[in-house]
């Protein structure tokens, strides 16, 4: 088996990209990512694909809208993967998969996703479908119902946590003004995150719009290698990569813990042989800053009940203990579904790097992505090292 290394990236900004196609979206997130990796597409053996799609737009078959994009790329092996809100994880897997087997010596990864092709009322019926449709369907205000159901469980469990999310969304918000790549780069301000106005209105339960991910356009890449790379381009490799699914019904389990996450915590700190505390930073998923609370308890930060501590005591800001998403997470960078992933380990390979300039880690050596499918149904953890 190879130890594959991320030997290249392009990343383009997340936004409303309404002036721009996927197919442009493809070459503005592939094209630097094979050039920071100093090839060309003749180079790469498969291409893996994360698309999320499910109505956004009405061509599908996206694998093959490489080639359309970029008829460099007419022979080479393209596939689709989905997995709904880690569907660029998903194509990052299928990449490595390759890569470790010797199929493949090199692969391109691409994650995109065009999300505000449709009204607000539209993409929350889309995004709906990575609940259990059958029991979650005609949930009110789609996705963002399902998490305030959780949010409202678990306040009524452990008392109003409406300062811990009001300070989750600021420091999100506080560090994506740091990422040129960012949706929304504007501090907004804890007072602003935590009181409910006509800029910032009650969304589902205790969720605010303040508490959502933003819907974005946008793409990511990376070039996967077995070789490390040229000796003027840094290379990150995976120390352990960990998959771990749950039930899809949230009827069957405790929606105030991610047991998934944390048992993929568990099993991806086990393997790559450290703690907790010896990484430098995370990447995590904020879909909705609930979520983020959840996985603090989930990573081992706090106990069940307890995660409001780790934002509160300061533990995840960005001079923290360990700094989550230094980047601004999904919640100030954006959520394009099938980008997320992508984008996720892209942000983590430029720490890695020592590239990440105004967002940078000092000293960042040792860092985590946790990126899951709708609500912690299925969790994908990377621990990744500068090589």
């Amino acid at each position: 088996m190879t130890t594959p290394h991320i030997i290249g990236w392009g990343h383009t900004p997340f936004g409303k990209l309404d002036r721009i196609d996927i197919e442009q979206l493809i070459r503005d997130a592939a094209n630097p990512a094979l050039e920071s990796a100093g090839l060309e597409a003749r180079d790469i053996d498969g291409v893996f694909v994360g698309t999320f799609n499910a109505g956004f737009v009405p061509q599908d078959f996206s694998a093959s809208l490489v080639s359309v994009a970029m008829p460099e790329f007419r022979d080479t092996p393209a596939v689709r993967l989905e997995n709904a809100c880690a569907t660029g994880s998903a194509a990052v897997w299928a990449a490595l998969d390759a890569v470790e087997s010797g199929r493949c010596q090199r692969a391109l990864v691409i994650g995109f996703e065009k999300m505000n092709t449709l009204p607000s009322a539209q993409v929350g019926e889309v995004l709906l479908k990575c609940s259990y449709v059958r029991e979650d369907g005609d949930t009110p205000m789609g996705f963002a119902g399902v998490f305030g159901r959780i949010a409202g469980e678990y306040f009524d469990r452990f008392g109003d946590q409406s300062d811990a999310l009001a300070a989750i969304a600021a420091k999100n918000h506080r560090n994506g003004v740091d990422n040129p790549y960012a949706h929304m780069r504007r501090d907004l301000g804890f007072e602003f995150c935590r009181t409910a106005s006509d800029r910032n209105p009650v969304v589902a339960g205790p969720l605010k719009r303040s508490d959502c991910s933003l819907v974005s356009d946008g793409a990511a890449a990376l070039v996967i290698s077995k070789e490390r790379g040229g000796s003027n381009r840094p290379a990150i490799r995976w120390r352990s990569r960990t998959q771990v699914n749950d039930f899809l019904q949230l009827g069957k389990r405790d929606v105030t813990r991610f047991e998934g996450a944390a048992k993929a915590w568990e099993r991806g700190l086990k393997s790559a042989g450290i703690g907790l505390g010896d990484l430098q930073f995370v990447e995590t998923h904020d879909c909705f800053t609930m979520a983020e609370l959840l996985q603090y308890e989930a990573m081992g930060l706090a106990e069940h009940g307890q995660g409001a501590r780790v934002i509160l005591e300061g533990i995840s800001t960005r001079d923290g203990k360990l700094p989550v998403n230094r980047s601004g997470g999904l919640k100030s960078r954006g959520h394009p579904i099938g980008a997320t992933g992508v984008s996720q380990h892209v942000m983590a390979a430029m720490q890695l790097a020592g590239q990440a300039d105004a967002m940078q880690v000092p000293g960042a050596r040792l860092g985590a992505v946790f990126n899951m499918g709708g609500a912690a149904v299925t969790n994908y953890l990377s621990v990744l090292e500068a090589a």
